[in-house]
């Protein structure tokens, strides 16, 4: 069992013992989909802790996405409840990185793809690669698209 999943199960029983339902559920909700990942495929197999991590990078960004959606449609209590899932799900994630660590990197790899060439936007595929291997499950996917675009424009 990966080190996240062991400290998902041994945060869940705090949880229930503090009574805390925000946390409970949440967790609960991560367990299952990690559970799920295990089970995916032909065969059942144990993820490794950067499997589960990523997991649970998926779970955060659909939580996001759901909060925008709930924003975008005026149900801001529905909103706040995402939002709240998503604090207690980022205490799981690697730290996430400031957009100026993130322009940095960018910066670095357009150098390197472009070498003396101007940056065009032939290399967004390439550059963005590189990047999101950098700061997966660090950073945001679609900001990172958006800051690469802006690089090579």
């Amino acid at each position: 069992m990966g080190a996240v999943k062991t400290q998902l199960k041994s945060d869940l029983v705090a949880a229930m013992k503090a009574r805390d339902e925000v946390a409970k559920s949440t967790i609960r909700m991560a367990l299952a989909a990690i559970q799920s990942a295990e089970v995916a495929g032909e065969e059942a197999r144990q993820l490794t802790d950067a499997e589960e991590t990523d997991v649970l990078v998926k779970q955060v960004s659909s939580r996001r996405d759901s909060a925008a959606a709930y924003r975008d449609g005026g149900r801001e209590e529905l909103a706040a409840d995402e939002e709240a899932e998503i604090a207690v799900l980022e205490k799981y994630l690697p730290k996430g990185l400031s957009e100026d660590e993130v322009k940095a990197i960018i910066d670095e790899e357009v150098a390197g793809a472009a070498g003396a060439q101007k940056p065009t936007m032939k290399l967004m595929g390439p550059v963005m690669k590189a990047v999101q291997a950098r700061t997966k499950g660090r950073f945001d996917g679609k900001q990172t698209s958006q800051l690469v675009r802006a690089a090579l424009s």
